[in-house]
């Protein structure tokens, strides 16, 4: 009977998001409460437990996203994400343009949430389609499959995040094994695979250029902008390789490990770029307060989402659903990566949304950790993979591309669709492979 009852709260979820349309916060609480009266919690304990959920979750991560989101608007604002994709792109010739898109990419994903990054990148792509002759779809697809392995993979972007928490994943290793992860994937997804595209026409439909950086305002050096840029990366991946190679308990491990908390390197790297492309450059703080007032805008959904998901996880353990899984798939024989990749794949491809998806997932899959030693960073990332792959019309992504491009619907799912759904499975058969060693 509880395995029936989560089914039928899935399919509730997807028939209120789908078919009515309900937001996707609205629908999780509800979601939760359904199935927390369905397995008979006291009415008074289910919102009890909704809150709990709701708490644990953004207690975390509200530091992680709300100063992730302010150092991206900073950036972005700043005109230093241009000079960054200006620079990379100067520094390739034309027939090696791909392979600067996805460095572009990557480098300007890992700070700045997927649809800043595309729609940032999006005139930059045009303009190097006209001046080096080149097919769209081969430089589009590269800078979209970094962007995408970012978004996925890699935090401080939400899922990776959200589902760290949800797991007790160690963010820093999370960041390590996906940094590593990320480099045969986008390369895979991103300029191989666009050598297959060059003869789909694509075409820039008018009214959708749109440019996000500050042009009258002074922009800062390449360096400083690059450094800025990648300074969570380099505090995060020095954590990770501390705590993967020294003793735990001595000043130096604790120092390193300090700075190089999520919180504390994005904290760090919000205040240098307050200072390297703000104050430094001739902006006022009262500028650069107004930036990062805004950010926040840009994330109170994707909190209330988080927080949302947060809550269905905890009514599945606290209404004793999660003991009820365990036990049921005692005897079955998948491994635990593989099976949070696939229950995350099947809520994308019903959902649309990666990040519910992903969170939706992690609520189901999370009992499974107190019964194997599987790495929870691990899971993590098959989670996140599993969430990107087959978007489809059901997918804000996937409308995004096509229009922004001219595509027909079958040249997106060939382009598009295809290019997700290889991130997803790359990322899959990496951390099963990481998971030989680790």
């Amino acid at each position: 009977m509880p395995i029936v009852i989560l089914l039928i709260g899935i399919l509730v979820l997807l028939l209120l998001i789908i078919k009515f349309e309900i937001p996707a916060f609205i629908a999780l609480v509800m979601v939760a409460i359904g199935i927390g009266i369905a397995q008979g919690m006291d009415l008074e304990l289910v919102m009890k437990t909704v809150q709990k959920g709701i708490g644990s979750t953004l207690g975390y991560l509200a530091l992680v996203l709300g100063f992730g989101a302010m150092l991206g608007e900073i950036i972005a604002q700043s005109g230093a994400a241009r000079q960054i994709a200006d620079r990379l792109i100067g520094a390739f010739s034309p027939k090696n343009m791909s392979w600067a898109l996805v460095l572009t990419g990557f480098i300007i994903g890992i700070p700045l949430f997927y649809s800043v990054g595309f729609v940032m990148l999006i005139p930059l792509i045009f303009s190097l389609g006209r001046t080096t002759k080149q097919p769209l779809m081969y430089l589009a697809i590269p800078m979209c499959a970094a962007l995408s392995v970012t978004h996925g993979f890699l935090p401080p972007h939400p899922a990776p995040t959200a589902i760290s928490v949800i797991y007790e994943a160690d963010l820093s290793l999370v960041f390590l094994y996906g940094l590593i992860l990320a480099i045969p994937t986008v390369i895979i997804a991103g300029p191989l695979y666009s050598k297959t595209l060059k003869n789909i026409k694509a075409k820039m439909p008018e009214g959708l250029f749109k440019n996000i950086d500050n042009e009258t305002g002074p922009k800062p050096g390449f360096g400083i902008s690059l450094f800025t840029a990648l300074t969570p990366v380099i505090l995060m991946s020095i954590a990770a390789i501390v705590k993967l190679t020294f003793e735990e308990g001595t000043a130096f491990h604790t120092f390193i490990s300090f700075i190089g908390d999520p919180v504390i390197a994005l904290l760090l790297a919000l205040l240098i770029s307050i200072y390297t492309l703000g104050l430094s450059q001739g902006r006022k703080m009262k500028e650069l307060a107004s930036m990062i007032s805004d950010s926040t805008k840009g994330i109170a959904m994707i909190l209330l989402i988080i927080g949302a998901g947060g809550a269905l996880k905890q009514i599945l353990v606290d209404s004793g659903l999660s003991e009820y899984i365990i036990s049921s798939l005692d005897g079955v024989n998948i491994h635990p990566l593989v099976l949070a990749w696939l229950v995350a794949a099947a809520l994308r491809i019903s959902l649309g949304s990666a990040t519910v998806a992903a969170l939706t997932a992690a609520g189901i899959v999370t009992p499974l950790l107190g019964s194997t030693d599987v790495s929870p960073e691990l899971l993590v990332i098959a989670t996140g993979a599993g969430s990107l792959t087959c978007s489809q019309v059901n997918d804000t992504g996937f409308w995004m591309f096509k229009e922004y491009f001219g595509l027909s619907i079958i040249d997106t799912f060939k382009s598009w669709t295809v290019m997700e759904t290889i991130v997803s499975v790359i990322g899959l058969a990496g951390v099963l492979l990481f998971d030989i060693f680790i």
